[in-house]
């Protein structure tokens, strides 16, 4: 399907660099500073960290219930992948919604002091993704940030093929609701939670399809658990390498080096993206420094001996986390709490570059390149490439650059593939990427898809047996495992090079913190 025809309106209307823009969607609304969801969940996983460090408070919160006050979702499925060995893998999503769990309006004094407009504005994307794996060791933890703005291949959700993969929560619930609405369902809640149910599955679904792995939990955060959080926890320190100034968008105005900020200030520290080398991925790792400085924080300031602190935060947790079904976090703290002070590692994963695709800035992206990224920084083997498939395959160029259909023909070769057409598609293929196979080519034309970074694939009567059809659009960005050259070559140059940065290793305990940008 030609993922630029029948799509549902986005909720996203903002350039990189965060000026605000016209949209050619047919929905347009304001958007909301970027970056609340994100910081909620690392808030949140900062004080989860801190809390496996005191075994004090795992005994306090088993006797006082705190397991229990939790919200709780499917979404992740009974016949899900699971990790082996003893390994957990855990995604935190951080929601930017300005609405409570039964979708109603957050109260005015929250948006006040997060400067997120009103409640109609904003809609419900994912703009955190931090998958965190914790081997059954226990020695070291590993957290990998996604940045929200990746282009990734979906399905499951009419009108499109690709979008960034912090979409695919807010569409799936939109499309969801629009069905129950459809039916006759008039109940505002319900509606409400069905959607965010749909859209919780959709998330982890993209996240698993994306890096590869299983995903055994997940926490869930919206804005009104960082307002929450950040007013408990009454200012953090942080390190900046040189001075910053945004007052027109986030508010941040700090000179270089270690400071503390109070709460409005630790708001604009971690929203400001304006004025930064690497924007969106300079602020990932300003939230990251972030997390360990709440965790080093929560540790140092006596929280766990401290009933009263302890309350307010499991009323703050209960009132805003929502986590995977069958999850006993107590259990989890007192297992992860034996450990003797785990270093935890923070990676960003990798971006080939910057594109401009229906008039949305996105994140291009090698998805096998990324799976074999994550799986080897969370110790797992990889696992050797399968033979080519016996089928031919047909290269056709819809919308991408000339000449790059016959590039991906001929790195296909190199890898032993039969080569068939090269060409141009016809108009009625669409201009999105995607991959089209006949009877009884289902499985070559799945590992074909994957081969090509996670190409949609299609059935269609057109295609003879023993054929598969690749169709090439301007989304598609060759893997870096079939011709790194060929994605350099594609590589606009009117775009600044991303920057994810080294891997950082922190302690949450001590008094090291790390500077950032």
């Amino acid at each position: 399907m030609n993922e630029r025809r029948a799509r549902a309106p986005r909720i996203d209307a903002s350039d990189r660099n965060g000026r605000r823009r016209a949209s050619r969607d047919v929905l347009q609304l304001p958007t909301p500073p970027r970056g609340f969801g994100r910081t909620v969940a690392k808030v949140m996983a900062g004080g989860l960290s801190a809390l496996v460090l005191a075994g004090a408070a795992v005994g306090w919160a088993t006797e006082n219930g705190f397991d229990a006050g939790f919200g709780r979702s499917h979404a992740l499925g009974d016949d899900a992948p699971r990790s082996l060995g003893g390994a957990m893998n855990i995604l935190l999503i951080g929601l930017d919604t300005r609405k409570d769990q039964n979708g109603n309006d957050l109260p005015q004094e929250i948006l006040d002091q997060l400067h997120a407009g009103d409640s109609d504005q904003g809609g419900y994307n994912a703009n955190t993704l931090i998958l965190v794996h914790i081997p059954a060791d226990l020695k070291k933890i590993t957290a990998v940030s996604i940045p929200r703005d990746d282009y990734v291949a979906v399905s499951g959700i009419p009108g499109y093929t690709h979008m960034k993969i912090k979409e695919a929560y807010g569409l799936k619930k939109a499309l969801v609701q629009e069905q129950m609405e459809a039916r006759g369902e008039t109940d505002r809640t319900k509606l409400e939670r069905a959607g965010r149910e749909a859209g919780r599955a959709s998330i982890v679904q993209a996240v698993r399809n994306l890096t590869g792995v299983p995903i055994d939990r997940f926490a869930e955060v919206t804005l009104a658990g960082f307002y929450d959080l950040a007013k408990a926890l009454n200012g953090v320190d942080v390190c900046l390498r040189k001075p910053v100034r945004d007052l027109e968008y986030s508010g941040a105005d700090f000179p270089a080096g270690r400071q503390r900020l109070d709460p409005a200030q630790a708001l604009a520290f971690v929203r400001q993206r304006h004025g930064l080398e690497n924007g969106d991925l300079d602020r990932t790792h300003r939230q990251q420094a972030f997390l360990t400085s709440v965790a080093r924080e929560l540790r140092n300031a006596g929280t766990f001996t401290d009933v009263g602190k302890l309350s307010a935060l499991m009323d703050v947790a209960h009132r805003n986390i929502v986590l995977s079904d069958g999850w006993n976090v107590t259990d989890f703290l007192r297992t992860v709490g034996s450990a003797a002070s785990p270093t935890v590692e923070f990676r960003t994963l990798p971006v080939l570059r910057y594109d401009v695709i229906d008039g949305q800035d996105v994140n291009i992206v090698d998805p096998a390149a990324i799976r074999r990224e994550v799986r080897a920084a969370f110790g797992e083997t990889v696992p050797t490439a399968p033979p080519p498939l016996s089928s031919t395959v047909d290269v056709l160029n819809a919308d991408g650059e000339d000449a790059y259909a016959a590039r991906v023909s001929a790195a296909l070769a190199a890898r032993g593939y039969l080569t068939g057409t090269v060409g141009y598609a016809a108009s009625s293929e669409g201009s999105a990427s995607a991959v089209y196979y006949g009877p009884g080519n289902d499985a070559d034309a799945a590992r074909l898809a994957r081969t090509l970074g996670g190409l949609s694939v299609i059935r269609s009567a057109t295609v003879p047996t023993g054929r598969i059809k690749v169709v090439i659009g301007s989304d598609f960005t060759m893997p870096t495992a079939l011709a790194a050259a060929s994605a350099t070559t594609h590589t606009p140059t009117t775009l600044p090079i991303p920057d994810v940065g080294k891997p950082v290793d922190a302690a949450i305990s001590g008094d090291q913190i790390p500077c950032v940008n």
